[in-house]
């Protein structure tokens, strides 16, 4: 089992390309220019479903291939505030006052944000509060 584990990993990690900045979708970079132009990128990566930029402070931000994003990762610092809807913003200023946002994931079920206080908090895509987890 291990092994069909290692071997599954090793498959995925080896479809990762490095790619230039250029080379992801246009709504992508626009965005990336919008809202991360004070950081400095460390690599941009293109596997069969997503494009991934890397930043030398930390950030890892994910798109799909039209280039809409997936994932928000600021690790050390916080997610853009403009880019946190505004019913979730709420929300975990009102449940969780003072709480920093470092994490955004959005799919087809909804979103789920990492706070800086080791909370996982699920939303439906109506956000609605699914779960909460430490």
């Amino acid at each position: 089992m291990v092994a069909l584990l290692a071997t599954s990993f090793n498959a995925k990690a080896d479809h990762d390309q490095v790619i230039p900045f250029n080379q992801m979708p246009e709504a992508a970079q626009t965005f990336l220019k919008q809202h991360f132009a004070d950081k400095v990128p460390l690599v941009v990566t293109v596997d069969w479903d997503d494009y991934t930029i890397r930043y030398e402070s930390g950030e890892k931000v994910e798109f799909d291939k039209q280039g809409n994003w997936k994932e928000i990762d600021c690790r050390a610092s916080r997610v853009p505030v403009e880019l946190i809807p505004d019913e979730i913003k709420s929300n975990i200023s009102t449940t969780f006052p003072g709480a920093i946002i470092l994490k955004l994931d959005r799919n087809r079920r909804g979103y789920e944000v990492k706070l800086n206080n080791g909370l996982e908090v699920e939303y439906s895509p109506t956000f609605q509060v699914i779960d909460i987890d430490d």
